[in-house]
């Protein structure tokens, strides 16, 4: 009810009284959609901070105000040196008029979606709109009630607060004489309040002038003090929701992608354990090489594991040794890529159950400092992506607070590894084919989790010339190991010390909806 009329009924005479004698010295904004006016008397100050956005217009009235030295701008100059007389409300609005001694006025309208503050600098003149593209505020003015018998109709600005009264009173199912005994009943609670209460009310902190819901405090009847009191902790409490919210939605997305990755890594595991391996299929052929004419495009024999009839697939243009030859070397392969799938699996398990158990811990946490500092602990803290491609030229992402760049040319490649890559820097590569040179950002002390090594790895196969093969062989090494011979190309590096890791060719980051620079 911070911005009910009611409230504001309470708030106009206390103003009047609080702002007798003092005049406007300053006012300027150094925020979108904020209005910051500053008023003395030659002893003492006064500060109205006024924000007008769309989603939650707020009035605030801090004890002191320290304007920034930069990006801020003055507003409505026809307000400086003139005279505070009278603060009154708009009958059954929530529109704030401070009335000045020479005529001039300021309108604050401070209801959604479309608050504003309109300056006047005598009556009768062309306005100042504070947002112009609301021109009919130009023509504000207090709009007539409506005449009706129904008395929650006659009173449009109660509010969902009081209404909230009236059903715990039982206002639905009473009769007409008792509805208006009850209005009558709440209307008066709500001009003379005995108390003002922090209230939480369908997921919602509130300032009300009623004791409903969880009444969590109770403060007296001080507009002003109530609003100094309110202002911050509300703002404090919307912080920490909205960081609350964006946290649990990034470990909720982190542990699908998690889960994902170890499934899909399963299934082909389970894929590889039960099909016919390269190894098996070269020994067959070398076994029944006597059976196999020049030329042919395909062998039956029987599987000595089975015992059943096979057909064997051959290339026409080679020998049956050189074609057993290539199945080894893919045996080969194909053993690494077992290994490195149980051990993707096993990592993203791992990292899936980590998130739940983060995201289990966030429901205990109860204050914007705490959670900043549990955040802070597990290293969970707001990525700072956007910061950095406005300062880096290369493709930036961010995971588990990890920066990973990402070269976009051959002389970007050149620029990234030679002069912004540190020596500790993991180094990534496609294996034999061109492609961005791709880097993570070291942190001193720590090891980079396997986790956002692959995903780099990811990146560096989606970005060369192997992006649309099903796997790819990616070279990781600290940067140390890689150097550029005298002369060659741009992008050309030789690596001195290497491991390779496979990968599918893939941005996690877009599949994910992470933006990228």
């Amino acid at each position: 009810m911070h911005n009910n009329y009611y409230f504001f009924r309470l708030l106009a005479p206390a103003l009047t009284q609080k702002l007798a004698g003092f005049r406007v010295v300053t006012c300027f904004s150094q925020e979108k959609d904020e209005l910051v006016i500053g008023l003395t008397n030659g002893a003492a100050e006064f500060w109205l901070k006024v924000q007008l956005s769309a989603a939650f217009p707020l009035l605030a009235l801090p004890e002191t105000f320290h304007r920034a030295r930069q990006n801020s701008v003055d507003l409505l100059p026809a307000l400086l040196g003139r005279e505070v007389a009278l603060v009154d409300v708009f009958p059954q609005d929530r529109v704030l008029t401070i009335q000045f001694t020479d005529g001039a006025s300021l309108l604050l309208k401070l209801y959604g979606p479309r608050p504003n503050a309109v300056s006047r600098a005598v009556p009768g003149a062309a306005p100042e709109l504070f947002h112009q593209r609301f021109t009919a505020d130009a023509e504000l003015a207090p709009a007539l009630l409506p005449t009706t018998e129904d008395p929650l109709k006659r009173l449009p600005a109660l509010g969902d607060v009081p209404r909230h009264w009236l059903r715990t009173q039982g206002y639905e199912t009473s009769d007409a004489a008792t509805r208006e005994q009850l209005v009558q009943q709440v209307v008066s609670l709500l001009e003379n309040p005995p108390h003002f209460y922090l209230i939480a009310l369908e997921g919602r902190t509130r300032l009300s002038l009623l004791p409903v819901g969880e009444v969590e405090q109770t403060w007296a009847p001080d507009p002003i003090e109530a609003l100094r009191r309110f202002v911050p902790l509300i703002l404090s409490r919307r912080t920490y929701e909205t960081e609350l919210r964006q946290l649990r939605q990034q470990l909720e997305r982190r542990a699908d992608e998690a889960t994902t990755g170890a499934a899909h890594a399963r299934r082909r595991l389970h894929a590889l354990e039960h099909e016919a391996g390269f190894r098996h299929t070269a020994d067959l052929i070398m076994a029944h090489l006597h059976q196999i004419t020049p030329g042919a495009a395909q062998v039956e024999v029987i599987d000595y594991l089975t015992n059943e009839p096979r057909t064997l697939k051959l290339k026409p243009t080679e020998t049956p040794q050189r074609t057993a030859q290539n199945l080894y070397r893919k045996a080969k392969n194909q053993q690494l890529e077992t290994q490195q799938l149980k051990e993707r699996a096993e990592r993203r398990e791992t990292e899936a159950l980590w998130c739940l158990e983060r995201l289990e811990e966030l429901e205990s946490i109860a204050d914007l400092r705490a959670f900043r500092s549990w955040r802070k602990q597990h290293g969970l803290e707001p990525e700072t992506k956007a910061k950095a491609a406005t300062e880096l030229p290369f493709k930036v992402f961010e995971d588990s607070g990890y920066t990973i760049l990402v070269g976009r040319s051959a002389q970007n490649n050149d620029l990234l590894t030679q002069r912004y890559a540190h020596k500790d820097d993991l180094w990534l590569h496609a294996k034999d084919v061109t492609g961005s040179h791709v880097v993570i950002r070291q942190k001193a002390g720590q090891t980079v989790p396997e986790t956002v090594v692959e995903r780099a790895a990811q990146l560096a196969a989606w970005y060369s010339r192997r992006k649309n093969d099903s796997l790819c062989p990616v070279t990781v090494t600290p940067k140390k190991f890689v150097r550029k011979p005298k002369g060659s190309v741009a992008g050309s590096v030789v690596v001195e010390r290497e491991r390779v890791v496979l990968v599918v060719p893939a941005n996690p980051f877009e599949r994910f909806g992470s933006p990228e620079s």
